[in-house]
Parts: structure tokens; sequence; C-alpha cells
């Protein structure tokens, strides 16, 4: 299977780090690692992916304030390049990094990540491993897909969660844009009877794509709606930053 993440950030850690084989211009000159996200309207953007890679300097106000929100032990769902998982460990917090691509945990592991695992949410729920706090930060909680896939996934984390657990995710709101692409294509959304900010999205890098896949971006008070009937509760909501925003859920089980 294609692994365009994985090879991508391969790609950005050698043009980070001017080690390895890395795009260049003419095969001379570096150039920059472009990660490109298609839309299935046909909307397509590219941004760096060097950014998967940022040191904490780099981060935004929201990120930092996010950090200080972990406890315990973490699983960093969506590790990436590794760059919350490694300032985790340097706060001295005992840090997981969960991803479905194999060259991303390659690349976390090298950048110094302790432990990693290459899975699903689901598949690492049946491992019997617990955890304090999840971690879903860079947009990720946008993994929860859909309104039909949230509380699978959510179950999943209640299922790894020990008392007293949380999560603290990193949001967007997806409302506050004047971008007649995305309105319309929210409209789309809502005629097709899905949220409107679910996006249906592939990951495209030189040859390689990604199989298309659902990322949720949600309010929010959508996201309390998620919740409902769940094992989780939104507790908190840090929206000094908007459309941005971070998210904690507590877990109500046992």
């Amino acid at each position: 299977m294609d692994d365009p993440f994985g090879e991508m950030l391969r790609d950005a850690l050698a043009e980070l780090t001017g080690v390895g084989p890395r795009p260049t211009l003419g095969g001379v000159y570096p150039r920059p690692t472009i990660e490109i996200i298609e839309r299935d309207d046909g909307y397509v953007n590219g941004v760096p992916a060097i950014r998967y890679l940022a040191s904490p300097e780099d981060w935004y106000a929201f990120e930092h304030r996010a950090l200080q929100r972990l406890s315990g032990h973490v699983l960093d769902i969506g590790v990436g390049g590794g760059r919350f998982a490694l300032a985790a460990q340097d706060r001295g917090l005992t840090v997981t990094g969960l991803d479905i691509s194999p060259g991303t945990v390659e690349v976390a592991a090298a950048r110094g990540v302790r432990d990693t695992v290459c899975a699903t949410v689901d598949e690492h729920a049946r491992s019997g491993r617990r955890y304090d706090t999840f971690a879903l930060f860079g947009n990720n909680l946008g993994l929860l897909e859909s309104r039909e896939r949230a509380p699978v996934f959510l179950a999943a984390l209640a299922a790894m969660a020990r008392p007293g657990a949380r999560i603290v995710a990193q949001g967007t709101n997806p409302y506050q844009t004047t971008d007649q692409a995305h309105l319309a294509y929210h409209e789309r959304n809502r005629a097709r009877g899905r949220m409107a900010g679910q996006l249906r999205l592939r990951i495209r890098y030189r040859r390689l794509a990604s199989e298309w896949f659902d990322y949720l971006v949600c309010t929010p008070d959508e996201l309390a709606g998620l919740l409902s009937g769940t094992a989780w509760r939104l507790s908190d909501v840090d929206d000094a930053d908007p459309p941005f925003y971070v998210a904690t859920m507590s877990f109500t089980g046992a």
C-alpha cells in the first residue's frame, strides 16, 4: 500500500537535517517538501511538510497551552513527525506515539520518540494498554471523521482509558471563513446529509496517493453533540485563538 505521508516525512526530515535524499531543483538545489491535500470536490492545497517537524519555538500559542494539559501516560494519536511527543517527553511524561503510516512511525522513532506503535486506534485498543491522556494535536480532532464514526473512535479510547483519563484535542471552527470554495463545500455536505465540516480527502506526494478518508472539522457545540451517549464529556474549551480551539474531554467511565 502507498505511504505518501511517510515518504513525505522522510524527505522533510532530510530537508531539515541535510542528511539523506530529498527533493531538489535540477538535482542540485534543495527545494521544500510539499504535502498536497486533495478534497473530493477538486479543491487542492499544498503546504510545506516541514511544519510536522517544527520545534516548540515555532508553535502557535494554543499548542503550547494544549501541551500543558497533558499528564501521566500519553497516547499521541497521529504522532506525525513526533513534535508534540518529543516536547511531552522533555516535560518528563511517558508518551506512546501512534500512527497508521509505517514511514511516519519510522521518522518519529528516528527523531527520538521512545515508544511508537504502527496501528489504527481500533487495533491498538485491543492491546490491553491503558493511558491517562489522549492527545489529538495538529487539528487531529478531525480523526473523529463523521457523526457515524465518532462514537466508535471514542469507544476505542474509552477501552484504553484509566480512571480520570482525558482527551486533549485541537480543532478548528469551520464556519469562521469567507472563502466561497469552503462555504460551497459546506452546502454540498449538508445536501448529502453529511456534517458541514466533514471533509473527504486524500494525501498526495510525488507519485503516491493515499486512500480517500473522512476528516471532521467541527465547532465545540457540534463536538458536544457527538459526545452525547459516549463515555466522554466536554469539560473545557480554550478558544482564545479563533478559529482554532483546544477541547478537553473527561472520561466518565470507571
